[in-house]
């Protein structure tokens, strides 16, 4: 089963930019199929390959930082080639 899930991360301190590069380029070296924009980054592919690298990674994001937030939506088809109608 294919998804799309859009990742928006939101450490609470002051060196935030690096966690956020950091974690988008793990992200980009494990070979995800992803979508990066200023709001938030967005992954494509089959269910348990996302799950599993983003198990991990968002653990080893999370222990990195002494506060944050990660807001994740998953949608049940792979929307990687949608583009807004308006």
């Amino acid at each position: 089963m294919n998804i799309s899930v859009g990742l928006t991360l939101s450490p609470l301190q002051d060196d935030f930019e690096i966690h956020i590069i950091n974690f988008t380029n793990k992200l980009k070296v494990i070979g995800l199929k992803n979508l990066e924009n200023p709001l938030s980054t967005q992954i494509y592919l089959e269910y348990d390959q996302v799950m599993e690298v983003l198990n991990a990674e968002i653990k080893a994001f999370l222990e990195l930082m002494d506060k944050g937030l990660l807001f994740m939506k998953i949608v049940k088809s792979d929307r990687s080639d949608y583009g807004p109608h308006f």
